[in-house]
C-alpha cells in the first residue's frame, strides 16, 4: 500500500513546489538566526567576554544602567568585604569619539566603547600583540573591530572635546564590541578623563567614581544586605546585556520576526496538506473499504509530511549556510550551530503540527465513498 509515499513519486511536481516553499522558509530561518546571533554579538560581546558573574549598579539607575549609573569607592570596597564575594572591583563604561592624530590613518574618525578597569585587574585583557594595560601606562588596548578601521599599535587617537590623547599599546585579535562599537580597554584614570571630558588633572571626586562594581560571586550568595548598605543593585552578567544600547529592542524584534516566520510555515504546510488530503479522499476511502485501519493511514500520511519537511529543510539549511558564510565579515552575521539546529527543528516540528490538523480529516472519510455512497 503506502499510499502517501507512492504519492511522492506520482505527484513529484506538486511536492517539489511545496518542498521549494519549505526550503525557502528554511533559508530565511538560517539567515534570521545568523543575523540575530550577529546583532547580539555586536551588541554585547564585550560584556560577555568579561570574567565576572554579576555587576552592581546604582539602584537609582533602573534602565540604561551603563550610561546612568555611578558608584563610589566606598561601594566597591564594601562589596569586596561582603561574604561570598570572591572579587569586587570598579568598572567604567563610556562611548567616545576620537580621531587618529598620529599614524597611517591620520584624520580617520573612530568610535570607541571604552571599558575602564585597574591595569592589574583580571578584567584587563591579555593582548595578542603589543603591551598590556599594566605595561602600557596610560595607553589603550584595542580590539579587532577597531584595528579593521586601520588603527595600529603605536597610533595616537585624540578624543573629541576633551582632547585626551590615547596611545594604542596593544591589540586583542578578536571581534569584541559593545553597542555595535569596537571596545577599547583603558585604565580607570584614562576612562575618567574620557567619561567626564576633563583633560589634565582629575578632581578628587572623579577619582573615586566608576560606572559599576564588577563582581565574582560564589553560587548562592545572598547579597541583599550589601545591596542595602551601598544603595546598589546586583545583576547577573546575562541580565546586564539589556543595558547595552539597542540590545533589547534588536533581540525582541528578531524574535518577533522569527516567530511570525514559524507561524507562517505551519499555516502554509497545513494548508497544502489540507488540500492534498481532500484531493485524496477517494483513495483513502478505498483503503478503508479494504480494511486499512485509520491509525495506519494517519501514520502513512504523517510519514509523507515528515519526508517532505525533512528533505526540504535539509536543502534549505544547506543553502542558508552557504549564503550566511558569504555574509560573514560584510554584515553582523554569526553562524551558531545551536541556533541553526533550533531553527530547523522548529520548522519541522511546527510544520508537522500544522499538517497534523490537516491529516486528521482522514478520520472523517467514510469508506462507503469508495462504493459510490455519494452518488
Amino acid at each position: 500500500m503506502f499510499l502517501a509515499l507512492r504519492d511522492l513519486r506520482f505527484a513529484r511536481g506538486r511536492f517539489a513546489l511545496m518542498g521549494a516553499v519549505v526550503a525557502l522558509i528554511a533559508v530565511l530561518g538560517v539567515l534570521l538566526s545568523g543575523l540575530a546571533s550577529g546583532l547580539a554579538d555586536a551588541g554585547i560581546s564585550g560584556l560577555h567576554a568579561l570574567p565576572i558573574t554579576h555587576m552592581a549598579f546604582d539602584e537609582k539607575a533602573t534602565s540604561e544602567q551603563f550610561s546612568r549609573s555611578t558608584v563610589e569607592q566606598e561601594d566597591w570596597q564594601a562589596w569586596s568585604k561582603a561574604p561570598g564575594v570572591k572579587r569586587a572591583e570598579p568598572f567604567g563604561n563610556t562611548l567616545a569619539n576620537a580621531q587618529v592624530t598620529q599614524g597611517a590613518k591620520k584624520g580617520e574618525q573612530v568610535n570607541l566603547a571604552v571599558f575602564g578597569m585597574a591595569p592589574d585587574s583580571p578584567l584587563a585583557p591579555s593582548p595578542t600583540r603589543g603591551e598590556s594595560l599594566e605595561q602600557g601606562g596610560a595607553g589603550i588596548v584595542i580590539t579587532r573591530e577597531i584595528a579593521d578601521l586601520g588603527v595600529e599599535i603605536g597610533d595616537v587617537l585624540t578624543a573629541d572635546r576633551s582632547e585626551v590623547r590615547l596611545k594604542v599599546v596593544g591589540l586583542v585579535d578578536r571581534t569584541i564590541s559593545y553597542g555595535h562599537i569596537g571596545v577599547a580597554y583603558a585604565n580607570l584614570d584614562t576612562w575618567r578623563h574620557l567619561h567626564y571630558g576633563l583633560p589634565g588633572d582629575l578632581p578628587e571626586a572623579a577619582r573615586r567614581q566608576a560606572t559599576a562594581v564588577a563582581l565574582t560571586l560564589e553560587v548562592g550568595t545572598d547579597v541583599s544586605a550589601v545591596e542595602k548598605a551601598t544603595a546598589t543593585r546586583a545583576k547577573t552578567k546575562e541580565a546586564t546585556f539589556d543595558a547595552s544600547p539597542g540590545y533589547a529592542a534588536e533581540s525582541s524584534t528578531m524574535a518577533l520576526i522569527k516567530g511570525f516566520l514559524y507561524a507562517i510555515s505551519a499555516l502554509v504546510v497545513g494548508a497544502f496538506f489540507t488540500v492534498w488530503t481532500v484531493q485524496r479522499k477517494a483513495e483513502i476511502a478505498l483503503l478503508k473499504a479494504l480494511g486499512a485501519p485509520t491509525g495506519y493511514i494517519l501514520r502513512d500520511a504523517l510519514a509523507q509530511v515528515v519526508a517532505v519537511l525533512v528533505g526540504a529543510t535539509v536543502i534549505g539549511t544547506a543553502v542558508g549556510l552557504a549564503l550566511g558564510s558569504a555574509m560573514i565579515g560584510k554584515a553582523p552575521f554569526s553562524l551558531s550551530a545551536p541556533a541553526i539546529a533550533t531553527s530547523s527543528g522548529l520548522l519541522i516540528g511546527l510544520g508537522t503540527v500544522g499538517a497534523v490538523v490537516a491529516v486528521r480529516r482522514i478520520t472523517a472519510v467514510d469508506p462507503l465513498t469508495a462504493l459510490g455512497a455519494t452518488r
